[in-house]
């Protein structure tokens, strides 16, 4: 082995460390977000939701969806969407009815109880995006330039599933 391919190979794993670092941290960002939304909903005395719910309840916002466009469209990132989706409906946070055209299928929109779910999140990263720029944690350019990286990220990693099938 030269000198070369050993400098090579050091660098190769020091960039393997590093994206296994931030895949660990994209998990940890997503626990601690859903720590951070249930934390605010403690604060407010919303106790019947759970964080996950007002997350989705956030995503919807103004929309009308399938229960299959909220993971298509990246509303939802978790496995039991129906679940979550009739809780929702039975707590009077989203309204369900079905599609007209395919029966099967089930058109979700938040009632005015979800829209206030929807506001505090709303209200909640409001407040964590002027505190982030406030405190000199990330501003503008930086913030576009780790959203256009993890963009990057996500079509790879897109491309690779497609590969599979």
């Amino acid at each position: 082995m030269t000198i070369h391919s050993q400098l090579s190979d050091a660098r190769e794993r020091g960039f393997m460390d590093e994206y296994l670092d931030c895949l660990a941290l994209v998990e940890r960002l997503h626990r601690l977000l859903l720590d951070v939304i249930k934390d605010e909903f403690e604060r407010l005395g919303v106790l019947e939701i759970n964080a996950v719910q007002a997350l989705l309840l956030f995503n919807i916002g103004d929309n009308e969806v399938t229960a299959g466009e909220l993971k298509t469209r990246g509303y939802y990132q978790g496995s039991n969407v129906s679940y979550n989706l009739k809780k929702l409906v039975e707590m009077g946070y989203m309204h369900h009815q079905r599609c007209e055209i395919d029966r099967r299928s089930v058109r979700v929109r938040l009632t005015p109880k979800g829209r206030r779910i929807h506001e505090a999140v709303s209200a909640l990263f409001e407040r964590h995006a002027d505190g982030l720029q406030a405190r000199g944690v990330v501003d503008g350019l930086t913030i576009n330039e780790l959203t256009e990286t993890l963009r990057r990220v996500e079509r790879y990693w897109t491309e690779q599933i497609r590969y599979i099938y």
